[in-house]
């Protein structure tokens, strides 16, 4: 008789750890249910899809290298999938797929990026942030404005003796002189805030921004900049370079991307960590942002494979579940108002009260438990909106479901399948929707049945009803993050 953890070995094998192969060439997909005929693009995703190389094995799911994989669909019916491994040590691209005017890179958390062909998935030059905007390190969650414009976020360290955040912003179009040159060629620093310890910045994955405004989070989740310059000669991981100081608080940056500067009041919260901002609004005077925090940093460390392995055997959970949590932050209001006054006046439970020091400290609302890897329907970034597609993970880090939160009524609709491991669900908007939630939702789907294959799984985002799936031949990869490309933006080959 299997062992319990003979079958947990199996599973992960299957989901995380097993030695992916390159697909180079297409491989047809079979198609069950119906595809919309709208439905015309490429997704691509990206994530940790290597986790050995001859002899030598990696301890962390983080360390994997890139494989990057990609469904492409056309006329309702022709799928083909595609996979390859973004080969270099040195700048191991493994998080998110990034656009910068026409051009597609992938990307981690460092100052390297690496340009990719979204459709061969051929990796092409590999482009260093540094010779365009000074940051050391960069977010691989940028946001993309109504214009095209890219927006990222990226750490300074010690420039001109001060560690700074940048914010950066990239056109979306160039002068026509300058057309077969990169949009990275005209970026331009946006605002940099100093860092509040020199050598010991706060980490961050992702921010906010609103139509006219950029949220910053500095968490006192750090990077202890000594120990990440000599990591690599000292053989140590990323993880080992960061340490939570949860007597700290965390500050909330305010910049107004009109005057490009943060605003003047000091805004701050408990001790939190986070990887993933929602989304962000403004209302009624005040900044609304939801992002999915957690009481402490033991998430990165549950993905140690020998960790893995004790979650799949219910052997060990989260000491801290994620937790959907809205702020609000009141950029107009009463600078007389006593000390221990609410100064939010919007209808939510989250409060922002003056304290003796003339500081704002901040309360969330809480709207669900379990939820990450979140996304939205992205025509509504910066905008009032309702609806969030996401993971659902609760106490363990590997999804086994996804799911649809609606913030209004906080109702939530689920979908999940024995034996599937799904990745985080992104919304593709019906071109002919009226409403937010007017489209469907991809998501691979890793299976591990041996009688199955894996799949990109279709639903319906008003109803969360499968409407078709793609099932491949090929050793599919629990990924991370990833970007669908309409195929009336970009003609496919």
């Amino acid at each position: 008789m299997e062992s319990t953890h003979g079958r947990a070995e199996s599973v992960l094998d299957v989901i995380f750890c097993k030695t992916r192969q390159e697909c180079p060439e297409p491989i047809k997909a079979e198609v069950q249910g119906s595809i919309p005929k709208w439905l015309q693009g490429t997704l691509l995703r990206n994530g940790p899809g290597l986790h050995a190389v001859g002899e030598m094995t990696y301890n962390h799911w983080f360390d994997g290298l890139s494989l990057i994989h990609s469904f492409t669909m056309k006329n309702g019916k022709a799928f083909t999938y595609l996979s390859h491994v973004v080969p270099e040590f040195t700048d191991n691209c493994l998080i998110n797929i990034i656009k910068f005017g026409d051009d597609y890179y992938t990307s981690s958390e460092t100052n390297f990026i690496r340009k990719i062909d979204p459709y061969s998935l051929d990796t092409l030059e590999k482009v260093d942030y540094m010779k365009y905007v000074t940051v050391n390190l960069a977010t691989s969650h940028p946001h993309y404005d109504n214009e095209g414009n890219t927006f990222n976020m990226g750490t300074s360290i010690g420039d001109k003796g001060r560690t700074k955040y940048m914010i950066f912003k990239v056109p979306s179009t160039v002068a026509d002189k300058d057309k077969k040159k990169s949009p990275l060629k005209s970026a331009e620093v946006v605002c940099a805030i100093p860092a509040r310890h020199l050598l010991s910045p706060s980490y961050y994955h992702s921010f906010g921004m609103t139509e006219n405004y950029i949220i910053l989070i500095e968490q006192p989740l750090k990077l202890d900049i000594v120990k990440l310059a000599t990591a690599y000669f000292r053989g140590v991981n990323w993880a080992s370079c960061i340490v939570f100081q949860n007597d700290e608080k965390t500050w909330f940056h305010i910049v107004d991307k009109r005057t490009k500067k943060p605003v003047a009041e000091k805004f701050y919260s408990d001790a939190l960590v986070f990887y993933h901002h929602i989304n962000a609004y403004e209302e009624d005077g005040h900044i609304v942002f939801d992002i999915i925090a957690y009481k402490d940093n033991s998430l990165y460390d549950m993905f140690y494979m020998a960790n893995l392995r004790k979650t799949l055997n219910l052997e060990t959970v989260l000491t801290s579940a994620p937790t959907c949590k809205r702020f609000v932050v009141p950029l107009q209001y009463d600078k007389k108002a006593e000390v221990g006054v609410n100064l939010v006046k919007i209808p939510t439970t989250a409060t922002a009260v003056k304290d003796k020091n003339d500081e704002i400290c901040c309360h969330p609302e809480i709207l669900c438990e379990g939820i990450e890897l979140p996304r939205i329907n992205y025509d509504y970034n910066g905008k009032k909106y309702r609806y969030v597609y996401a993971s659902h993970v609760e106490w363990r880090p590997i999804p086994t479901q996804i799911v649809k939160f609606d913030t209004v009524t906080k109702e939530m609709l689920v979908w999940n399948e024995d034996m599937c491991w799904p990745a985080e669900p992104l919304f593709v908007p019906d071109p002919n929707g009226k409403e937010e939630d007017d489209g469907i939702i991809l998501s691979s789907i890793v299976s591990s049945d041996p009688k199955k294959s894996s799949f990109l799984l279709i639903l319906d985002a008003k109803t969360f009803k499968e409407v078709g799936r793609a099932s491949v031949n090929a050793n599919i990869h629990v990924d991370l993050h990833g970007i669908f490309i309409p195929d009336n933006n970009c003609a496919m080959k």
